[in-house]
């Protein structure tokens, strides 16, 4: 790859914790063409938030230092393009809270475990509907 086909390569945040998955989702987005940068928690997803661009972010909701929710509500707020490009990753989607947040966000998300090609065919969705990977 070319250095001015790398810097066109869509770029996508990987927010997750469990360090197993946050490698798998990286493998599986890199052989599909995009950049991923991983952050192991929000408070690390904000400063890199600042100071990057990027088109779309996988976002767990369960972490520890800063929840993906609470990732979220900064996104709206400081970062509202990023907001609009979220998909969230949880194993918790039962939770009163989680449904909640989930249904009022509006944001597609993955139920955990998913397979790669569920991962693959959601942010192929959500990168076309925003027009950030086409």
């Amino acid at each position: 790859m070319t250095t001015s086909s790398k810097q066109l390569a869509p770029r996508i945040l990987v927010v997750e914790d469990e360090r197993v998955i946050a490698d798998i989702c990286r493998r599986v987005l890199v052989s599909e063409g995009f950049e991923v940068d991983v952050a192991a928690n929000g408070k690390t997803a904000q400063h890199m938030a600042r100071n990057n661009r990027y088109d779309l972010a996988l976002i767990d909701i369960r972490m520890p230092i800063m929840s993906g929710e609470e990732l979220f509500h900064w996104l709206q707020e400081k970062q509202p393009r990023l907001a609009s490009r979220v998909v969230f990753a949880t194993g918790d989607i039962i939770a009163q809270g989680t449904d909640t947040f989930l249904q009022e966000s509006g944001r597609p998300f993955l139920p955990k475990p998913f397979t790669p090609d569920e991962l693959r065919s959601l942010v192929r969705q959500v990168g076309v509907e925003c027009q950030c990977l086409v």
